[in-house]
């Protein structure tokens, strides 16, 4: 396989973007992540995008962004795993380049959530969780996350405390984005006081319903060797689990993430404790916890530890979502694997801000679909 890198990237702001359309948010963020590349030519476009046809009543997506990309006849498709689209269209995109397949491809991801209510909205993201047997029966993903975050507090004594940590660490981190949808600090007493939505979570631990779109231009990496703003992809991995969430044996753990994450970091000859920096998949902030036990950044049951600690924040052990992660950043399902691996690229390349994590040399993306039915890890390394 051919060693890839990323050399462009492109994000929209995220939010409430009633001013754009689906396909007005692909083809911008397409755009930015050409520009950054210098590249006008394209051999191959994959699509990250969940739900279009429930929110947009759009399918056919491929032709569609090719077509208002400017960019046909150039193949296009679509690519779905839920809220992992983003990170899939990733990965096919990086095996697509690695095997010789094509040399420039373009990885997008784009979601228009708000043109339907939010009830609609619920029932269109519950689709991704088993329809007949926990959709059907009200199963939606924040009681779905809470049951796991209950199953969590009972084996390990994770504290509540811990849960409204990651909400203010991610919304201090967001605050120093300017495409964050929210933008701003929120304290721990915010995070008590927001509505109870299924217990123990709040409105402040779920991430919100957002518009917007990111992409990125994958090439051979022996096409940019003295590039050092490319970004090396040195591994990836992915996995899948049972759809519904009462199959799984343990509830207090995210056993795919932990199989996607062994995979990169065999094919990156990497382990947990060379990685300087991840954005993992935090929809609800138990999801951000359980993470960091999956990709080993501390042991089971302690990740609530790491978060009290401070070991996730800027400037601790390994900092986490300094984007903002899904719940401040925004979460636009389809973008958000996208969208984790452009702040990895600004962070290594040096180019983020206030941000910005000091001496950043490799870092993690970790994607998640549903509950943890699907998942996809990437590993990137700067241009030596």
């Amino acid at each position: 396989m051919r060693d890839v890198a990323i050399i462009g990237i492109g994000v929209t702001k995220f939010g409430e973007l009633w001013d754009r359309s689906l396909r007005n948010l692909f083809v911008e963020a397409s755009l930015k992540a050409l520009d950054d590349a210098k590249a006008s030519k394209l051999d191959m476009i994959y699509v990250g995008c969940m739900t279009s046809g429930l929110f947009n009543g759009q399918e056919h997506l491929g032709a569609l962004m090719a077509d208002y990309l400017g960019a046909a006849p150039v193949p296009a498709v679509r690519l779905e795993s839920a809220c992992a689209s983003g990170g899939q269209a990733l990965a096919t995109a990086v095996a697509a380049v690695g095997s010789g397949l094509y040399d420039v491809v373009l990885a997008g991801g784009v979601e228009k959530m708000t043109e339907v209510s939010g009830g609609k909205a619920t029932e269109a993201l519950g689709a991704a969780a088993d329809a007949d047997y926990e959709l059907f029966f009200g199963a939606t993903f924040p009681s779905l996350y809470a049951m796991m975050a209950t199953a969590h507090m009972h084996a390990y004594k994770t504290a509540r405390e811990a849960l409204t940590a990651v909400a203010v660490k991610n919304h201090f981190h967001g605050s120093k984005n300017p495409n964050a949808q929210y933008p701003f600090e929120i304290t721990p007493e915010a995070v008590l006081a927001s509505p109870l939505v299924s217990e123990p979570l709040h409105l402040l631990d779920c991430s919100p319903i957002t518009d917007g779109a990111a992409a990125v231009v994958v090439v051979p990496l022996d096409r940019v060797k003295k590039n050092k703003r490319a970004v090396r992809v040195v591994g990836f991995g992915q996995a899948t689990d049972t759809l519904a969430l009462h199959q799984r044996k343990d509830l207090a753990s995210i056993p795919v993430v932990a199989k996607a994450a062994e995979a990169a970091y065999k094919m990156a000859g990497r382990k947990p404790k060379d990685i300087h920096l991840a954005e993992v998949h935090d929809c609800f902030t138990i999801a951000e916890i359980m993470s960091y036990e999956a990709l080993g950044f501390c042991p089971k049951g302690k990740g609530g530890e790491l978060i009290l600690k401070g070991g996730t924040r800027l400037g601790g052990k390994i900092p986490v979502n300094t984007s903002g992660g899904l719940k401040a950043k925004g979460h636009p399902v389809g973008a958000t694997g996208i969208a984790q691996a452009c702040e990895i690229v600004a962070q290594l390349r040096g180019e983020a801000g206030e941000r910005q994590v000091k001496g950043a040399k490799v870092g993690l993306t970790s994607n998640m679909g549903g509950s943890g039915a699907s998942a996809v890890v990437h590993i990137l390394e700067v241009n030596k």
